[in-house]
């Protein structure tokens, strides 16, 4: 498996203030709001495909002796929950790979974007993933919640973006550099692979389809976000022996 640490920024040319902001507000929702796991505030935010499918609230709301009582407060309506899903965690491990990953990809993406356009990029590709994900489970009651699906559409579009660029992952127990369209690549591949193996099983865990649904809406939507074209970076083989070199 290679695990990502950095990416060359020696052409960025805009401070990435979405995706810092991201991260930021990612990192306060779970210690603040969600108090570092599963507690009332995630059921109540995270989106359910049957609640989204139907329009009510099954899992904040119960009705016992002829009346509803609310276990807790859900957004109304509750196709919210579609949005506030996409910053809440479930755990430190999951926030923390989530992260990683928009640290690394997000701002190479939104110097050829824009803050402006990024910002509605990341938010449309993670409301794809999740219909994505609501689609192939549409009756599940198995809360979602993760800003994965709009990560994968981050990734979809780097990949589109930056095939060539070099990252830097580890490798066991050496760190090298590999082109952008292997590591971003065989994520994609390993996503596809766990889709399409869950495809028709209930169960809670790693949402894949929401990962594809986000990947391919990421491939397509970068051609109508991006800005207009710029001259394309160094080739990954002539970076790689730059003696100046960028990484996060």
């Amino acid at each position: 498996m290679l695990m990502p640490l950095g990416d060359d920024n020696s052409d960025r040319t805009i401070t990435p203030y979405v995706t810092y902001a991201l991260v930021g507000i990612n990192i306060l929702v779970f210690v603040l709001l969600q108090q570092l796991g599963n507690n009332p505030f995630t059921y109540a935010w995270s989106y359910v495909p049957r609640e989204i499918t139907t329009g009510q609230d099954l899992i904040g709301a119960f009705n016992i002796g002829g009346g509803q009582v609310r276990l807790f407060d859900s957004p109304s309506p509750v196709y919210l929950t579609l949005l506030s899903a996409m910053f809440m965690h479930g755990d430190i491990a999951h926030i923390g790979g989530n992260m990683l990953y928009l640290w690394i990809f997000g701002d190479n993406v939104e110097d050829r974007m824009g803050h402006a356009k990024f910002l509605m990029f990341y938010l449309l590709t993670g409301l794809l993933a999740s219909i994505a994900q609501i689609a192939v489970g549409p009756n599940s009651i198995i809360p979602n919640l993760g800003a994965s699906g709009a990560i994968a559409g981050v990734l979809g579009a780097y990949l589109i973006l930056f095939p060539q660029k070099g990252i830097r992952v580890m490798m066991g127990y050496s760190v090298t550099m590999v082109p952008a369209i292997v590591v971003v690549g065989l994520w994609g591949l390993l996503q596809f692979i766990g889709g399409f193996g869950q495809l028709g099983r209930e169960g809670g865990g790693v949402a894949y389809m929401a990962h594809v649904g986000g990947f391919v809406a990421g491939m397509v939507l970068v051609f109508v976000f991006r800005n207009s074209v710029r001259p394309m970076p160094n080739s990954y083989a002539s970076r790689h022996f730059q003696q100046r070199q960028n990484y996060e």
